[in-house]
């Protein structure tokens, strides 16, 4: 990995790929072995780290359309000229600018858990955040996180997946979360949701109070022919906890 590229896993050598890009403070290490097998088995998976995650570094991408152009480039240097898009929360939103900023790039898109908008009040929260894990550190945020992660028997039953998880989130920068978070707070994709043409589905977890169940809903009803599902008995990572229910919700888009 030279620059700014991206780093990524692949799986499959299908002709046709799905990419999946992640949430905020992970990495592509969130996926589960069960849901890549699923998709893995029909099409070549593609998971990628986004800027300042993981093994990418931030190279200056402060937006989310800076981390779509950037992940724009890495279809470029993979040679595919189009792919099915899977998205979880920020890495949601970076799929909504892709379609709209590459639309020739993206054959489908299952946005997972995710929004368009989060408000006008986004920025001073979000910055609170940043903030609170400069002075703190993100194992300050640790408890949080998990809270809105995952719902509370999910996380009494599977300890083991939390931990895995909020290890991945303490060893995140805190300039490049600082960064991620002020891009997820000036995130306003709302007026180009119209113009995304291709397959598109919606899918939130019906106890997701990170991007609640109005916000999936704004955007299955502003991209024409998106369709919805509401998850049962999942919070804002519910393809952690419930994989199969996620592949069913967006396979028609793939």
């Amino acid at each position: 990995m030279q620059g700014d590229e991206l780093a990524y896993s692949r799986y499959g050598d299908a002709p046709e790929a799905v990419l999946l890009l992640h949430s905020l403070a992970l990495d592509r290490r969130m996926w589960p072995d069960v849901f890549i097998d699923r998709v893995a088995a029909e099409r070549t998976v593609i998971a990628c780290d986004l800027p300042g995650h993981g093994q990418s570094p931030l190279a200056g991408a402060r937006t989310i359309e800076d981390m779509a152009d950037r992940v724009a480039a890495l279809l470029d240097a993979l040679g595919l000229a189009a792919v099915a898009v899977v998205g979880l929360s920020m890495g949601g939103c970076v799929a909504q600018a892709l379609a709209v900023r590459h639309p020739q790039r993206v054959r489908g898109l299952g946005l997972v858990d995710t929004t368009a908008w989060y408000g006008e009040d986004a920025p001073a929260k979000w910055a609170e955040r940043a903030d609170k894990a400069r002075r703190e550190g993100l194992h300050a945020l640790a408890e949080f996180q998990a809270s809105r992660w995952l719902t509370e028997g999910f996380r009494r039953e599977h300890p083991d997946v939390l931990k895995g998880l909020l290890d991945i989130f303490t060893q995140m920068s805190i300039d490049d979360y600082a960064a991620a978070c002020s891009a997820m707070g000036a995130v306003d994709l709302r007026a180009g949701l119209a113009g995304i043409t291709c397959p598109t589905a919606v899918a939130v977890g019906e106890h997701d109070y990170a991007t609640p169940v109005e916000f999936a809903t704004l955007i299955a009803k502003s991209v024409p022919g998106a369709s919805l599902t509401v998850l049962p008995d999942a919070s804002h990572l519910s393809v952690v906890e419930r994989p199969d229910a996620v592949v069913d919700a967006v396979r028609e888009a793939l």
